[in-house]
């Protein structure tokens, strides 16, 4: 009994943590989706609030609409570049520190959009749009450093497999060697097979093509049967031969 109570409590305890996980994921969840829907239509307010509203309060709506795209953009590309190269921390640091400037900043322009003096507020407009111009410059140069980044390493990569792949295609082509050309492969191409004799040849023995071989051998033959053969010696101890008797 106290091992199924202990397996009991055990469960519970787990069924509990299960359920308070899957609780905080779809908060998470539903979280993310309510702050990316927020900003959307308030991306889409100060782009209506830039072209519609004239005057100063429209170039603070402009000015913000600007920062935002540009640290947004910049802190997408860093986050999805750090989980593959790690030397992009101390870059996603130094993003930290300018989001810090910048969100003062949009804080800043955020209460000006409501300023009902537009003489103070054209006063203010050139140091804001300073301000606005150094934060993303500033954004702009360290989201195009990691993508220039990981470009150059994807074309390194890029040109080393392509270097890989040329060797071993021609390892696989390993029998399409140069054929010898010219007139060492002249010399050692083997003599052509003689045709067949005709049927109304004179001799109906098959001839050989003549090659250099074929002639040093028959001269010393041909030689010899054109040459008179030599008178041989007579010596005093040999016999005389005798007549042939003809009876």
């Amino acid at each position: 009994m106290a091992i199924v109570a202990l397996l009991f409590i055990l469960f519970l305890v787990l069924g509990a943590y299960a359920t308070v996980k899957a609780v905080g994921a779809a908060k998470r969840g539903v979280d993310r989706t309510i702050t990316q829907a927020r900003r959307t239509v308030e991306d889409h307010t100060l782009r209506a609030k830039s072209m519609v509203q004239p005057g100063p309060a429209g170039e603070v709506a402009q000015l913000r609409l600007k920062l935002r795209t540009s640290m947004r953009a910049t802190q997408d590309a860093l986050h999805a570049g750090v989980a593959e190269d790690e030397s992009l921390k101390e870059s996603l640091a130094l993003f930290e520190r300018l989001s810090a400037h910048g969100h003062e900043l949009d804080g800043e322009l955020r209460r000006l959009e409501s300023e009902p003096d537009r003489a103070t507020l054209a006063e203010r407009l050139p140091a804001l749009r300073e301000r606005t111009e150094t934060i993303t410059r500033s954004a702009d140069s360290l989201r195009w450093a990691a993508r220039d980044r990981a470009r150059r390493f994807a074309d390194d990569d890029l040109d080393s497999l392509s270097t890989q792949i040329d060797m071993e295609a021609g390892a696989l082509r390993h029998w399409t060697t140069a054929e010898p050309s010219g007139p060492a492969a002249a010399q050692s191409s083997p003599p052509p097979w003689p045709e067949a004799p005709a049927a109304d040849a004179p001799s109906s023995r098959q001839t050989w093509p003549e090659t250099p071989q074929s002639r040093t051998a028959e001269e010393p033959t041909q030689t010899a049967a054109i040459t008179p053969p030599a008178t041989r010696p007579t010596y005093p101890w040999q016999k005389k031969p005798r007549p042939e008797s003809t009876t």
